[in-house]
This record gives structure tokens, sequence and C-alpha cells, in this order.
């Protein structure tokens, strides 16, 4: 299968669907975004029996908290993070905390502890300033070592370059389709989705280099003086494992989507996301950079010359 011939296949569809992720995310709300990222309450709950912890999702469901989180502690105890609980106007009236517990009482029995506190804006935006700051570093450090284990390549640090871009399109994808899954499905973006963010990086970059590996070494073994040709002989060769790999890491999230996994749908949706994308991009996008950035040095307009492609070849 010819894939370098299909480049250009590869970037517009890459180019359409980032187009319409970024209508998405222009247009309000451009996420669901979770109670981590705007703010609200923790209630920490420790029953003297056991609980159920999908029933107690139906129960804040049922009062008016459908977006809460529910993260079972132990085998009697519960986080509940949700929007900011109200305080009673006047005596008389009763607080929305008080209002959970008892419904909460009568559905598990006695509580034996209850703590609230407050999740802070600031914190929050604390939170998403320094994921953007790890993705960042880490796209440093793996452009650098990419570039130093390639080195033995003319302009390895294309190699890092095109591996670091492939993952950006990855991150760009894959928030596109969680703005329109939010709107759809009311899919949130939490921290769970932050930590899967990182990991569809480190994937994304993983198979690429699985890929650069083998034009690496069909490189110096000579298979062809067309690059184009290597390209495509190693994407050819590498094609089996990485769909291998692919296929049995989304078995596994499927199964978790499958079986709940409530408190971490973020996070299993963003890996089964940024699984496909990556697994896609080390194959249409980032080996395709690498062409044509060789032929064309990244000018438009600029092409290869014929002494130019016989020394590269």
């Amino acid at each position: 299968m010819d894939f370098v011939g299909k480049r250009k296949f590869f970037f517009m569809l890459s180019a359409i669907i980032i187009l319409v992720g970024i209508v998405s995310m222009a247009i309000q709300p451009r996420f669901q975004v979770g109670i981590e990222f705007e703010g609200g309450s923790a209630l920490s709950i420790t029953f003297a029996e056991a609980i159920d912890e999908a029933r107690i999702r139906e129960v804040m469901a049922e009062l008016d908290h459908p977006q809460a989180v529910v993260q079972r502690v132990g085998e009697t105890g519960v986080l509940i993070r949700t929007r900011t609980l109200q305080s009673p106007m006047t005596e008389a009236d009763v607080s929305e905390r008080e209002n959970i517990e008892d419904r909460l009482q009568l559905e598990f029995g006695a509580i034996e502890t209850s703590e609230l506190s407050a999740v802070s804006e600031v914190v929050a935006k604390e939170t998403i300033r320094n994921a953007g700051i790890a993705v960042g570093v880490a796209s440093v450090f793996i452009m650098l070592y990419i570039s130093f284990a390639f080195r033995l390549m003319p302009n390895s640090m294309r190699l890092g370059a095109a591996a670091i871009i492939a993952g950006i399109h990855d991150v760009l994808i894959t928030l596109g389709l969680f703005s329109i899954l939010g709107k759809v499905i009311d899919l949130e973006v939490n921290a769970m989705f932050i930590t899967g963010i990182l990991t569809v990086v480190g994937y994304s970059v993983h198979d690429t280099i699985v890929v650069f590996d083998r034009i690496r070494e069909n490189t110096a073994r000579r298979i062809s003086r067309d690059f184009a040709t290597t390209i495509n002989v190693s994407i050819m060769e590498t094609l089996g494992r990485s769909l291998t790999t692919s296929i049995t890491t989304l078995t596994v999230i499927l199964a978790l989507l499958l079986m709940g996994g409530g408190t971490i749908q973020s996070l299993l949706f963003t890996l089964l996301i940024g699984v496909i994308v990556g697994t896609y991009s080390s194959i249409g996008i980032a080996s395709q950079l690498l062409l044509v950035w060789e032929q064309r040095g990244w000018l438009p307009f600029r092409r290869s010359t014929p002494t130019e492609a016989t020394t590269r070849g």
C-alpha cells in the first residue's frame, strides 16, 4: 500500500478534523468543565456500613447534582465533588449539605464522619497552568532525546520536531473531539482528562519512534535511493506491530468503559481517542512530515533540485 502517495489525503483529513474541533471550541460552552477547573465543594463521608457507589451517583442526580464526581474510599467511605453547596438563607432553611446527608442516610444508614471542604477556582487554574507547562517541558525533552537517539541520521533534529508536531496534532484532535462530545453527551474535561492528554502524548511519540527507528535501519541498509520509498517500506514493516499494540490497548480501554469506570470516564475516553489518533499520526502525519521537509525544506514553493535529490538518496 502506498501510504506516502496518500500524504495529501492524510494532511487534508487531519486539517478538516482539527478545523471542526476549533469551530466547536469557539462555540460556548467550549467544554463541559469539571469542578476541578471551575471550583466547587468536596464532601467526604464515612458510613457505618458498605456503600454502593453507583447508587450514590443516582441519588446525587436526583438531588440536582448530576455533574457530581463520586469516588469510593474503602468499603464505607465516599468522596463527593460537586458544584458549590449553598448555605441556608435563614435558620429555618436546610442547607444543601444537610439535604444530601439526610438522603444518603436513608439509603445507606448512619453516617460516622462527614467533612466539607471547598475546591478553589484558583487551584483549578493552577492545575491547568501546570499541565500546560508539563506538556511543554515534556515536548522539549522528547525532541532533544529523539534528536540524540537518531543523531547518526542526517538532520536528526527533524525527526524530533516531526514527532512533536504529530503529538500536538493528536492533542488538538483530542481537544476538538472532547469539545464536541461535551456538547453531545456532556463529557467533562477534568483532572483525569489532563492525565489522559499527557498519556496520549507519550503514546503518540512511542508509536512514532517505532516507525522512525525502522526508517533509520532501512536508510542505513540503503534499500532505495528514493527517500519516499524508504519511508513507505518502513511504515509497511511496522504496521502490523503498531496495529497489534493499538488493538490490544483499545480492547482494555473498551472493557473498562463497558464495566462502568464512572470516576475515570474522561481518562478512558481520552485514551480511546488518543490511541486511535496516535496510531494514525505515526503513519499519516509524522512520517509524511519527514518526506515533505526533505523535499521542500518547509518552503511551499521550493522543490529539491535533481542534484539535491540525488545527494539525499
